[in-house]
């Protein structure tokens, strides 16, 4: 509804703010670089209008253009993305503890955030080896084939998960990855209860994963740490040093695990 109160020029700012946003919530929902046809379809704009808008997010860093004119979601909205409560950066708590994980396990260690439907790596340990796990900073991948993503759908409840289901279809990456509703459900369920997750060549062969939440002060999810591996290098007992860390970072973040309840005398 238009408020007629305000001036012209002023409900026009507006407008395009009300736009832009639509356009950068569009860009989110997909894991890969968008058209602008398929942008300008799914907000109802005019394709100029939506190539104006975008060229503005591209020189403002919210928005990137790759060689073949697709967009995505650029560099800066992930930099804000990554400051949490009280302009804590979370990149700069877990790097030492992903370090001394990464020379533990011998594995690429990986930092992730929820955006949209899809988690973003934000920041990553490799290994001095030969033969590891590449992860991109700045990359994306649909929640439902990755350990933390998986997790990330448990904690927001079953309602948000076939909201998620519907929006996507759960499209496979993979002939392992999970792409019906009742399977997702159910792993999400067992993965929130148990504390971390698994990728079993989900997003892609040969490549396995075990995922955990960090928690903030205010007992929400801030962040996922995962391990990557090949899946013949994984072990499940790495899911131990990996709770612990999450653990102790999200100590870090402010977060206090519930006290067990006492049982009265």
């Amino acid at each position: 509804m238009i408020d007629q109160s305000k001036p012209d020029h002023i409900q026009a700012h507006i407008q395009v703010i009300d736009r832009a946003a639509a356009l950068l919530d569009a860009i989110a929902r997909y894991s890969e670089p968008v058209s602008l046809k398929i942008l300008a379809a799914e907000t109802g704009l005019h394709a100029s209008t939506a190539h104006r808008i975008l060229a503005s997010l591209i020189q403002n860093r919210f928005v990137e253009k790759d060689a073949v004119g697709r967009y995505r979601l650029g560099l800066r909205l992930l930099q804000l993305g990554v400051r949490l409560h009280a302009n804590v950066d979370v990149r700069a708590i877990a790097r030492p503890v992903m370090e001394s994980l990464r020379d533990r396990l011998g594995e690429t260690v990986n930092l992730t955030i929820r955006e949209g439907d899809a988690v973003v790596y934000i920041e990553k340990a490799t290994p001095n080896r030969m033969i590891h796990v590449q992860q991109l900073v700045g990359s994306r991948a649909p929640l439902h084939v990755t350990a933390v993503g998986k997790l990330m759908l448990g904690a927001a409840g079953e309602e948000a998960i076939r909201a998620y289901a519907a929006r996507t279809n759960l499209p496979a990456y993979t002939r392992n990855s999970v792409s019906t509703l009742p399977r997702l459900l159910a792993e999400c369920r067992e993965s929130l209860e148990q504390g971390y997750a698994l990728d079993n060549e989900e997003a892609e062969l040969d490549v396995g994963c075990i995922g955990v939440l960090l928690y903030d002060s205010t007992g929400n999810v801030s962040a996922g740490l995962s391990v990557s591996a090949p899946i013949e290098r994984r072990r499940l007992e790495w899911t131990a040093d990996l709770i612990e860390a999450a653990e102790r970072l999200s100590a870090q973040l402010g977060h206090q695990p519930p006290r067990p309840q006492t049982q009265p005398a």
